[in-house]
């Protein structure tokens, strides 16, 4: 009788550990690994949140920029992590949809390594031109690859955009040069600097240069205006339906592993901060549209994309640089 009794309390004690594990979580700091160095769409995103997730889950959150081929560096580092939800990773569909067509290895599987959190905002790119080069419209920019076949360069810090520039490309019959860098804030410094003639990015690292008149808004690739760049005509205004379509997600990752009653708790923690009036407030205005989402719509997401990029890719003939 007393080993049954035994058997029981243990098999009490097994079944209320996760439980208590999740009840007591976090007690420590987190880290939330930005795959871009400061200055970019990433960064700026986390260091919006980053207080109010503090003050959501009584622990200090610490951003972590580790910049490299295209977020692949960190989005590795981030998969390798230990599965406790004390690692969390900024994840784009630039590192989990295209970065692994596009490299032969990028250090991680998008499929296999990481457990959907959440979803973080929905950014349209934009097109930016060098204001010494003399386009104002989307045709403009054909026309002028037209007549300087393999001589307009264009600057970029993600997979993303780079892949928004190809599709231009095929779109309009033309041969631009893709010139890429390693965050979009020197992306940014070569643009106003004159290194490249335009450039492709998520709205958060250009609103400020296009409404300073540093740079000029050439188009937004969506159907509609964006509320951050009201005077920036979109693609299908200006007669380009194919381009009216192009946009970059962020989103929050953790390892494969990690157990559902943590992810739980980080996802309640990251809808609750971007359902925050302030919070929306702060990233309209860069441009980018809060996408809060449960772990499986994420999930859901981030497979639809590897997919449908996997094939423009492939089409493309893109090579990481």
């Amino acid at each position: 009788m007393k080993s049954l009794i035994k058997i029981f309390v243990l098999c009490l004690a097994m079944t209320a550990a996760p439980s208590y594990a999740a009840a007591a979580f976090p007690d420590r700091p987190l880290r939330l690994i930005v795959v871009f160095p400061p200055g970019g769409g990433t960064d700026t995103l986390a260091r919006i949140l980053n207080p109010k997730l503090s003050e959501i889950w009584g622990q200090p959150v610490v951003v972590d920029n580790r910049g490299g081929a295209q977020g692949s560096v960190g989005t590795a580092i981030g998969a390798r992590a230990r599965p406790d939800g004390y690692t969390i990773t900024m994840v784009i569909n630039g590192t989990l949809a295209i970065n692994p067509h596009m490299y032969g290895d990028p250090g991680y599987n998008p499929l296999k390594d990481f457990a959907a959190v959440s979803g973080g905002t929905e950014n349209w790119y934009v097109l930016v031109t060098n204001l010494n080069v003399p386009v104002k419209t989307l045709k403009d920019v054909a026309d002028l690859a037209k007549s300087k076949p393999g001589q307009l360069t264009f600057g970029t810090s993600a997979s993303g955009p780079q892949l928004a520039g190809e599709l231009f490309k095929m779109t309009t019959g033309t041969n631009l040069v893709h010139v890429p860098y390693k965050g979009a804030g020197p992306a940014v410094i070569a643009l106003l600097g004159g290194e490249v003639g335009l450039m492709i990015s998520s709205p958060a690292a250009l609103v400020p240069h296009v409404k300073s008149g540093k740079v000029r808004g050439i188009a937004v690739f969506s159907k509609e205006r964006i509320e951050a760049l009201p005077d920036v005509p979109s693609a299908l205004e200006q007669g380009y339906p194919e381009l009216s379509d192009v946009s970059e997600w962020y989103g929050f990752a953790v390892p494969t592993g990690t157990p559902q009653s943590i992810i739980n708790i980080l996802n309640a923690g990251f809808v609750a901060a971007l359902k925050d009036p302030a919070i929306q407030k702060s990233v309209r205005v860069l441009g980018m549209t809060p996408a809060p989402s449960t772990p499986e719509e994420f999930a859901k997401r981030i497979r639809a994309d590897y997919a449908r990029w996997g094939k423009v890719v492939k089409a493309a003939g893109v090579k990481a640089e």
